[in-house]
């Protein structure tokens, strides 16, 4: 039998301490170890025992999370998940968290709201699971657990499936990429390779509403491409790159030979909101070989499907190897599946990218 994954919760509030412990004890393969109200109650309980995962509050007496957070990656790596309330100044905040070690992002759960509740903590245990997988800096790794709890809906949900009708390359090449668990780190890696005239990319990362567009400012302070955040009608353009709004499905349109994308409401597919499942599979349908599909780094299996259907619409596809992936569960998935072209380690994607343009350019 799979051992719990044991959690530690550090936050000064004690109804967001109650309402996360209570979301994330809802799944069977979870335990909380302990509770903390600032750093100090937390580095005495990891000296007693060691979690394997801690959700840490941003903003906190005594030491601030970031502070905590470098000082605990630095004498004693553990995955970590930062905990934040819904704001563009913690979303600032939180871009800093990541780079500082953190391996993902949760939003508080509103404490009283039902329905939000149940769908934002699907998300949390999610993204707790695939913290548990998370190697950081000592290379730790674990067993996979069970299948989670929560029922799984597919891109069925979104937009039907693709027609099978193979699509002629008559248009410029669109890169679409998922990523999840890791892929904040990996995707800057990767968008900092690429030169100023890089095919158009449009990414799905998983992360809460608000703090993609943080990701998107950050991402474009440090790349020859311009990033952004994703609105509802963003033509795809050579040298340009769209993140998908956290909250929200991005698919890929296609008007004569131009590529735009739609932003879209939904339900959670494949647990995420937006989804790579939905995005790849509009790109089957809208771009057929004009395509090319990268999966990176995250836990599930989120893309998967939607890679096998952009490989079986003429799609030139990717996914990152294990050795460099933080979690290797959705490049996994999408290789078992037999979607997947190449499978590279994480500094030679870009090279694959600009490779498939000069081929689709001819």
């Amino acid at each position: 039998m799979p051992k719990k994954i044991r959690v530690l919760i550090v936050d000064d509030s004690a109804s967001v301490r109650q309402a996360l412990a209570q979301v994330l004890e809802a799944d069977g393969d979870i335990e909380v170890m302990g509770v903390a109200s600032d750093p100090f109650v937390a580095a005495r309980r990891i000296q007693e025992e060691v979690p394997d995962v801690v959700t840490l509050d941003v903003e906190m007496p005594k030491m601030d999370g970031i502070t905590f957070l470098r000082k605990l990656m630095a004498q004693r790596p553990i995955p970590v998940v930062m905990c934040s309330s819904l704001t563009e100044e913690g979303s600032q905040t939180l871009m800093q968290a990541l780079e500082a070690g953190a391996v993902d992002i949760i939003l508080k759960p509103k404490i009283g709201a039902a329905d939000h509740l149940a769908e934002a903590g699907a998300m949390i245990r999610q993204t707790v699971r695939g913290a548990a997988q998370a190697r950081v800096k000592s290379d730790r790794r674990r067993a996979p657990l069970a299948g989670a709890t929560e029922a799984k809906l597919t891109a069925d949900a979104v937009l039907p499936p693709p027609t099978g009708r193979p699509m002629a390359k008559t248009t410029e090449m669109v890169i679409c990429i998922g990523a999840s668990t890791g892929g904040t780190e990996a995707l800057r890696e990767l968008l900092v390779a690429l030169p100023a005239n890089a095919p158009g990319i449009i990414i799905v990362q998983h992360m809460p509403e608000k703090f993609t567009s943080a990701f998107a400012s950050r991402l474009n302070t440090l790349c020859q491409v311009e990033v952004k955040e994703a609105a509802h009608g963003d033509p795809v353009l050579r040298g340009h790159v769209l993140i998908a709004p956290g909250g929200q499905h991005m698919l890929l349109e296609r008007q004569g030979a131009r590529y735009l994308v739609a932003i879209k409401d939904g339900p959670l597919v494949s647990r995420h909101r937006p989804s790579v499942d939905v995005l790849f599979r509009s790109a089957a349908r809208a771009a057929g070989s004009n395509a090319m599909g990268v999966i990176m780094t995250g836990m599930g299996d989120d893309g998967a499907r939607g890679m096998d259907e952009m490989h079986k619409a003429g799609a030139f596809t990717v996914a990152q190897d294990e050795a460099t992936s933080v979690v290797f569960g959705m490049p996994k998935e999408a290789i078992a599946r037999g979607g997947v072209d190449r499978v590279v380690p994480l500094e030679q994607i870009a090279r694959e990218i600009l490779s498939a343009d000069r081929r689709h350019l001819g």
